[in-house]
């Protein structure tokens, strides 16, 4: 099993110019690594939808990356924008799904399924082939340049340990980090 904190450092540390959405539990650990006009925390609207506003701003932005820090219950809310990431693929989108079995920023109720749903299989059913499910930190090692230079769309499924995130606050309204990230966009065509 992979530490969540310290991918998302590892992460964080090879980061250079690309967009970063995160969602529910990825959201504050992420503000702790990274505060830039790219980064966007998708927390205050509808869970779930972290995937497909990633893919709205690859389709928008093709010569930016876009890597999408989704949870599995968050996924699990969203299963049909698998099928809409294989039928607009964008080269430029990258989503890692982060596999710990449970909503952590509700109080770590357990995702339904967990243990049993299979990301992966999912993943590749919808169409996506660069799919790569990681364990354990050799394999992420290795995988962990492709999130960066790989061809996709691809789905990188990180099994983490379980984690207790507090429901995230922010600083600033969701309407003010969508005017720093649409200005981020727009300053740099």
């Amino acid at each position: 099993m992979l530490n969540k904190y310290t991918c998302l450092a590892k992460l964080a540390a090879r980061r250079k110019n690309e967009i970063i959405i995160t969602c529910m539990g990825t959201a504050k650990p992420w503000e702790k690594l990274s505060d830039t006009a790219l980064d966007f925390a998708s927390v205050d609207s509808a869970m779930g939808h972290a995937a497909d506003l990633g893919l709205g701003i690859a389709i928008a932005q093709p010569h930016r990356r876009v890597i999408v820090l989704n949870g599995d219950g968050s996924m699990l809310m969203s299963l049909g924008t698998l099928v809409t990431i294989a039928q607009r693929p964008c080269q430029n989108y990258v989503m890692v799904i982060i596999e710990n079995g449970t909503y952590e920023v509700t109080g770590n109720q357990v995702v339904p399924g967990s243990g049993i749903v299979e990301f992966e299989t999912m993943a590749r059913g919808a169409g996506i082939e660069q799919v790569y499910t990681v364990k354990d930190e050799a394999e992420f090692e290795e995988r962990l340049p492709l999130i960066f230079q790989g061809k996709g769309p691809s789905i990188f499924i990180w099994k983490v340990e379980r984690g207790e995130e507090p429901v995230p606050t922010f600083r600033e309204s969701l309407a003010d980090r969508v005017r720093r990230l649409r200005h981020a966009l727009l300053s740099s065509c």
